[in-house]
């Protein structure tokens, strides 16, 4: 019998000690899996009018999506767009379906990083400042005037941008900050001269006799974005990616059942069912950012810096994502 020497032997041994670590790789490559959150904290905010978080949360479209992953959804009901930077820069809060873009100026420039994931709608005519019967009747009319609404939002900047078209500026008025319930309370009691409001405010205050002086059309284009905190979309990239996809299944259900969808989001901010069409038609949602949306980023930064509304100018590219050009 011819006898196995000792470098075949050696050559043997190394190809078994090979063959064992691939073995081993492959099935600790399929046993590991990713370390997600137990929770995904999601903002909801009803107004003005935002038919796609609505319909998100109705039909639990996120809570569908995750809970193969082992994941819960909490949503937390915010009022206010700084609420939402600053319970992302707790850590408190992933992801905000619909921003208004000068709060996440605001917050990029302050050094609170928020990123944007999607556009969610251009509500061009959502927002607006109203007066009383006997109130101004011009922008021009608006100074020395008190206004109530909240300060460092769209709405704020739509207000100081009618007023420096007309050759004013920020000072020509005294603006309180208000929440936009607070803020129409103190006008229809007569305790200021006009409030910023948006969305089914305005209706309702308008078949309460106040008028609508002027809307952010024309002044400025707001949008409504979907933001995400850094942190979680570095971290875990494919719970955005199922996330945005959640919320992409939302706007294709709202575009096939318009009529449906605006009916529940009526009923759940209790306006009619023809009020409710008007506002998701001032609402203007969409899907996909473009130039044009950069663009208008870029003249808030402009307009925000010059009214020493922020200290530094930023670069929108900075904190936009690529996902938010659409697929």
């Amino acid at each position: 019998m011819k006898k196995t020497t000792i470098p075949a032997l050696l050559i043997l041994a190394c190809a078994l000690f090979a063959a064992l670590i691939f073995f081993f790789a492959q099935k600790t490559k399929h046993s590991v899996q990713p370390q997600y959150p137990k929770t995904i904290n999601i903002a909801y905010v009803e107004t003005p009018f935002n038919v796609q978080v609505i319909v998100l949360k109705d039909r639990q479209l996120l809570e569908n999506a995750f809970a193969p992953l082992g994941i819960t959804v909490r949503w937390h009901v915010f009022i206010q767009g700084a609420e939402q930077t600053q319970a992302m820069a707790a850590g408190s809060l992933d992801i905000a379906p619909a921003l208004n873009s000068t709060s996440i100026i605001l917050a990029n420039a302050a050094g609170n990083p928020v990123e944007i994931a999607a556009l969610v709608s251009r509500p061009r005519q959502t927002f607006a400042l109203m007066v009383g019967p006997n109130g101004p009747r011009t922008i021009s009319e608006l100074r020395g005037t008190t206004i109530a609404g909240p300060k460092g939002s769209v709405l704020h900047q739509m207000l100081i941008a009618a007023l420096v078209k007309e050759g004013m500026n920020a000072s020509d008025v005294n603006v309180l900050n208000m929440g936009l319930p607070q803020a129409g309370t103190a006008l229809l009691a007569g305790q200021v001269d006009g409030a910023l409001q948006a969305a089914g405010v305005i209706i309702r205050n308008e078949e309460a006799g106040m008028r609508t002086l002027f809307t952010a059309d024309g002044y400025l284009t707001p949008l409504l974005l979907t933001v995400v905190r850094p942190a979680f979309a570095e971290n875990y990239p494919e719970l955005l990616d199922i996330y945005l996809q959640a919320q992409n299944e939302a706007y294709t259900w709202i575009m096939e059942h318009t009529a449906e969808a605006v009916a529940l989001a009526s009923r759940l901010l209790h306006v009619s069912a023809e009020d409710g069409m008007k506002l998701y038609q001032w609402n203007g949602t969409a899907q996909g950012m473009e130039q044009s949306d950069i663009k208008a980023l870029e003249e808030d930064v402009d307009f925000l810096f010059e009214q020493n509304m922020i200290e530094r100018k930023i670069n929108p590219l900075q904190f936009i994502l690529p996902v938010a050009f659409g697929r």
